[in-house]
């Protein structure tokens, strides 16, 4: 059986976090594996130190609540954790690759009694090298865990296609709707019919798929912002997209699309990295 990742901090924002990994492995019959990291230069204690003792206690007591509480979501599927240490970003991403995840699931910022996950870049660092794809949730988000609607915008960059699998397969598996967005970012029009062609691609893609859809178009200036209110619009509850998109001389003062989504957008997103960035991020 396939499983999934839900990283945990035990605030708030990755219990949400761990919530929507719920729901998702309920519908998709996949373990769910739950994983704290110890950073020892934030809680000044090492796993394997005389005064870890107590820590490590605490950390199972509140992992055993968390499974207590949730596995009768889960009838098919298992839940377990496991508690590692070292660099956040870095000890998420070896348990996904050691366990083969389909994804990770996470918060992007959160405090506790324990340490501060996702404060700083660690959530930025994950995505950007993740090698399955990540749904992260800004903390105070509230969407809800059924999927209903997801906004996939297509741009004329040859990745953004790479997303279309895995947010099909989220689709099937709540019934949910994919409002595919052709993005226009340039003027040119040669660009837009690159953009147009890609998406004719990607309804192809999802009419043989069986995965019910709406087509939109969108011209944009600053393309966080405006995906951001066009999911508002429709009232998605998921934004998919690609970590590396195109960028106006705006946004590249601002960051780089992908930053600016997961920081800012108020609906979980799932971001999926090109298979080209993580050949040469691996080198």
């Amino acid at each position: 059986m396939s499983n999934i990742i839900a990283a945990i901090d035990f605030s708030d924002c990755s219990i949400n976090a761990l919530e929507h990994a719920v729901s998702i492995a309920n519908k998709g019959i996949l373990d769910l594996h739950l994983v704290w990291v110890n950073n020892p230069s934030i809680t000044k204690t090492t796993i394997y130190s005389d005064n870890a003792s107590e820590l490590i206690e605490e950390i199972k007591k509140q992992f055993a609540k968390l499974i207590e509480k949730y596995k009768p979501l889960l009838p098919e599927s298992n839940i377990d954790y496991v508690i590692r240490e070292g660099k956040v970003y870095r000890e998420i991403l070896d348990e996904a690759r050691e366990m083969e995840s389909l994804c990770i699931i996470m918060g992007t910022h959160g405090s506790s009694g324990f340490e501060q996950f996702w404060i700083g870049s660690n959530a930025n660092r994950l995505i950007s090298v993740a090698h399955c794809p990540v749904i992260s949730l800004r903390a105070g988000i509230s969407a809800k865990h059924q999927l209903e609607r997801i906004v996939m915008p297509i741009d004329s960059t040859i990745d953004t296609r790479q997303k279309v699998p895995f947010t099909a397969y989220l689709a099937r598996l709540f019934d949910a709707e994919i409002y595919v967005v052709s993005v226009y970012a340039s003027k040119y029009k040669a660009i837009q019919r690159r953009v147009d062609e890609y998406t004719d691609q990607v309804i192809e893609y999802l009419e043989e798929e069986g995965i019910p859809y709406k087509r939109d178009t969108l011209v944009v200036d600053n393309l966080t912002t405006s995906t951001i209110e066009y999911a508002k619009k429709v009232r998605a509850n998921l934004i998919s997209i690609m970590t590396e998109q195109e960028t106006s001389p705006f946004n590249l003062l601002i960051g780089p699309y992908a930053q600016q989504m997961v920081n800012n957008s108020p609906f979980p997103v799932l971001s999926i990295n090109a298979k080209e960035t993580l050949i040469m991020a691996s080198r």
